[in-house]
């Protein structure tokens, strides 16, 4: 089936469930091209700019959910015309709403936080990295960071990272990896913003709850493995000119996903 909708359960012990029912293209109801409010449907799953619900009978399971989001920083992080996009309405958002599986429901308000985003391209790129860290502060609003890099024509790589600490957005574009150990599920690179922010983000993505998902060729060819861990850990370290560093830290509230062949 042409439209996928996805599902995966992560346990804060124990290892990941996705779950992928395929539906008929001609029951999508999309809104057009560059209108506003964004919407998807397709059956009973539906995403538009502030909730998102879904049902889902798969392999004996039912997976049900429906949740609202709110959000005080949002950005595109890639426009590159006939390639795509990648933009995050949601960057800090706070969930509220329920979500259940197999008779067991979790419901609050708020239940959660994260990240909330849509991506487009005509395929999937060859290789890409991305991930997002979210870090809640007691007495202010949260941080967030969220990083990127990709394969585009020519041999070019985009990379870009964007911070959202304190109220302000940093945006660096000059990211350099950094040695990972060998086997290891993991992300590390510096940059600097043009205001003189310096920046040395680790992500963490190993243990039980890194799980492998076949991810769709555009063209309907077959899959591929994309890996995911939308449990991992994430440290940042800040420094300033003229002021003491900073280090940011979740244990759990950081995703990072590597798709294709990295180079």
């Amino acid at each position: 089936m042409p439209v996928q909708v996805w599902a995966t359960w992560f346990p804060s012990r124990g290892k990941p469930q996705s779950f992928i029912q395929g539906f008929p293209i001609d029951g999508l109801q999309l809104s057009p091209k560059g209108r506003s409010p964004f919407s998807f449907q397709i059956g009973e799953n539906a995403i538009n700019e502030t909730l998102c619900r879904g049902s889902l009978q798969v392999a004996g399971h039912t997976i049900a959910w429906e949740l609202r989001y709110r959000s005080t920083f949002r950005f595109t992080m890639s426009a590159k015309g006939w390639i795509g996009f990648t933009r995050t309405p949601h960057s800090d958002a706070v969930f509220a709403g329920r979500v259940s599986l197999d008779g067991r429901t979790m419901e609050g308000d708020p239940l959660g936080f994260g990240v909330q985003g849509h991506n487009c391209g005509y395929r999937h790129r060859k290789f890409w990295t991305w991930a997002h860290a979210y870090f809640p502060h007691p007495a202010a609003p949260p941080s967030t960071l969220e990083a990127l890099a990709y394969e585009m024509p020519f041999g070019l790589v985009f990379r870009k990272a964007v911070l959202w600490h304190g109220g302000v957005a940093h945006v660096f574009r000059d990211l350099t990896n950094l040695a990972e150990a060998p086997r290891s599920f993991g992300w590390s690179f510096r940059c600097s913003s043009k205001n003189g922010l310096r920046l040395h983000a680790t992500f963490d993505g190993s243990g039980q709850s890194l799980h492998t998902l076949p991810y769709l060729r555009t063209n309907g060819s077959g899959s591929f493995p994309v890996a995911n861990n939308s449990l991992a850990s994430a440290r940042l370290c800040l420094e300033r000119p003229g002021a003491p560093s900073e280090v940011l830290e979740t244990n759990s509230g950081a995703v990072l996903e590597k798709g294709g062949t990295q180079p």
